[in-house]
């Protein structure tokens, strides 16, 4: 056996110690999956060690054939995985056994239920493959040496999934990673070669590794190693040769979810340029989907030669959900990140690729509506970056969009720019939208008052990147979008003469008013008018057409920002009740305090807060005791 020397212990980060918990304690309901992880995280290695072997063939010269083994010990109660892959160093080893994904585990946890069936779907979206060897295993040892290392520069990483782990320098004379399963009590059966061949051939056929097990003789003696799977990337076959299953069965293994995809597109384009690509969009979102600067889910292979499994430049920032791989026929072997980022071969596969999973999802719209409404409230948010990170796809993006609106009574988006075009009046020329903190906000909103009562479509968008969103979609079908807090209200033909003539004749009545507002509140608003939107409510604040709206400038404070201070456009309803009575205040005293009250109101409604909220109370509670004679 190889020399050892001694060992260190390490506690587990915290969150390992909570997640090997859960899975010692039978979390999957298929326990068969951890070879299935084991397996494909072996092939990755193997993988990566032929990428590196492009630009230095020393790393590979003493042992050519790449290639996964798996074996029993029935005496010993062991199951081995073996490959001659990549390996690992020790900083590796701390950083790939010690912590889970490395991030976001304070994020799993705060999802984790206490309903096992939901927790361990949920741990599928984590990055936690290798812990998957604890759902069958007391005990985990692991002896690995990176590629172009020292035979003495080994590492073996042993742990009984509990809270700690060992870790020391071993001799190790060939590269790459032996996992070793001492196999509980009940999970004996995996001990049985034939059973093992069934779970590889069920899960990593596809493999273009060879995943190899011992050939025995009639006295049950290994004779020599075979392949188990076949050896032929799934990609590389005909569609018409594929099944659904195991196009199910290969985004299980690239993904590491554990859960079947919700759409998958396989597509090989020949002409200027030759590519193969394989695209899923899972059902779940991944625990880092709102890291913009995590790793994309797109691998990249070159004549079916594994170059990268983060190739940010295949797939749009918005589409970062998106798992698969692409192979390409017409970039060099041994591309870099580099030539990546300017090179009219990525940048067609990026297009070809971005127009196939926006198409995908037209398919699944136009043809499941539940279905697609489950991805819009998995995936929506991420989507609505879009419009302002591709241009080129703009309209189709928005095509795909969703929104909860007035004429619905449900909180989540359901409705389509299409079905607003098909239900609005012939005479509207514009697509009308508010932004508010929460559904409840946007949907009782003052300014809504005049569309309600004219029976007109509003959007309500109440998400933090909707006002971002909204700041570049500015147009759909030549249908220009209109917040109704912002500028003049102009409702074009929608709006009456009777009804304009009416508005005229009031602000005229009301101009002196007007004055005497505007010089209560002085530099506290940009300007006060006669409201064309107010039916029931005294006043609300609109934000100039040209000034930072109120959810833009939330946004830009909640990032750290310097925002510049907003003066409102203070509205007036001159027929509502308590506006009448105030006009009414001779002393100027009063007046003012009045108006002020007015306003907080109205930007208590726009904002859901008050710079001064103690001050509103003081005052509130000032003239409601005037009021009452107390």
């Amino acid at each position: 056996m190889a020399e050892t020397r001694q060992a260190e212990t390490h506690g587990f980060q915290t969150e390992v110690k909570q997640l090997l918990h859960l899975m010692i304690h039978s979390l999957y309901s298929n326990k068969e999956i951890f070879l299935r992880e084991l397996v494909s995280n072996a092939s990755d290695a193997a993988d990566k060690l032929r990428f590196k072997a492009l630009s230095d063939s020393k790393l590979i010269a003493d042992d050519a054939e790449l290639r996964v083994r798996v074996s029993v010990d029935k005496e010993a109660g062991t199951i081995t995985i073996s490959d001659n892959g990549v390996g690992m160093t020790r900083d590796e080893v701390m950083s790939n056994l010690g912590t889970i994904a490395k991030s976001g585990t304070s994020e799993f946890f705060s999802k984790l239920s206490g309903d096992e069936a939901k927790d361990s779907r949920l741990i599928g979206q984590f990055g936690v493959g290798f812990y998957s060897a604890f759902i069958v295993a007391d005990s985990v040892l692991v002896r690995t040496r990176a590629a172009g290392s020292q035979s003495n520069e080994g590492v073996e990483w042993s742990s009984q999934g509990e809270g700690e782990f060992d870790l020391r320098l071993i001799e190790k004379a060939q590269r790459g990673t032996d996992i070793i399963l001492q196999v509980r009590d009940d999970a004996q059966d995996f001990l049985d070669e034939s059973r093992l061949k069934g779970i590889i051939t069920k899960y990593s056929d596809h493999l273009s590794i060879p995943v190899q097990m011992p050939e025995r003789d009639d006295d049950g003696k290994a004779t020599e190693w075979k392949a188990v799977n076949s050896g032929q990337a799934l990609w590389t076959r005909e569609k018409s040769d594929i099944g659904d299953d195991e196009y199910k069965e290969f985004y299980k293994t690239i993904a590491h979810d554990f859960e079947d995809p919700l759409l998958w597109s396989h597509n090989k384009v020949e002409g200027t340029q030759e590519y193969t690509s394989l695209l899923y969009v899972p059902k779940r979102a991944p625990w880092d989907l709102w890291n913009r600067e995590q790793q994309h889910g797109i691998k990249l292979y070159v004549k079916r030669v594994f170059i990268m499994d983060d190739a940010q430049q295949l797939m749009p920032t918005y589409l970062r959900f998106v798992r698969g791989l692409m192979d390409s026929n017409d970039l060099p072997l041994n591309v870099s990140r580099e030539i990546l980022q300017d090179n009219k071969v990525t940048r067609a596969m990026r297009s070809g690729s971005t127009k196939k999973v926006l198409g995908m999802l037209k398919k699944l719209a136009r043809d499941d509506a539940e279905a697609y409404q489950e991805f819009w409230n998995t995936f929506g948010t991420v989507l609505k970056e879009g419009p302002a990170e591709d241009h080129a796809n703009q309209e189709k993006i928005a095509e795909l969009l969703r929104f909860a609106s007035t004429h619905e009574d449900k909180t989540e988006a359901t409705v389509s720019l299409d079905a607003y075009l098909e239900r609005m009046p012939e005479q509207q020329d514009k697509i009308y939208y508010i932004v508010a903190d929460s559904y409840e906000a946007a949907r009782d909103n003052p300014a809504l008052e005049i569309f309600r009562k004219k029976g007109i479509e509003v959007l309500l968008l109440s998400e933090r990147i909707d006002e971002w969103l909204m700041s570049h979609l500015t147009e759909y079908k030549e249908k220009a979008f209109q917040s109704v807090t912002r500028g003049d209200l102009d409702l074009g033909d929608l709006e009456d003469e009777e009804a304009k003539q009416q508005q005229e004749e009031l602000e005229k009545t009301f101009e002196e008013q007007v004055k005497r507002f505007e010089s209560a509140l002085g530099d506290k608003v940009k300007s006060v008018r006669v409201t064309h939107r107010l039916t029931s409510s005294p006043a609300c604040i609109v934000t100039d057409e040209n000034d930072m709206s109120t959810q833009m400038a939330k946004l830009m404070e909640a990032a750290g920002q310097a925002v510049p201070e907003t003066k409102y456009i203070f509205e007036l309803n001159p027929e509502h009740t308590l506006v009448q009575r105030v006009v009414s205040v001779e002393d100027e005293a009063k007046f003012s305090e009045w108006a002020q009250l007015l306003l907080d109101q109205a930007t208590l409604a726009e904002r859901g807060s008050l710079k001064d909220p103690a001050q509103f109370v003081t005052r509130l509670n000032r003239l409601m005791m005037e009021l009452t004679d107390l």
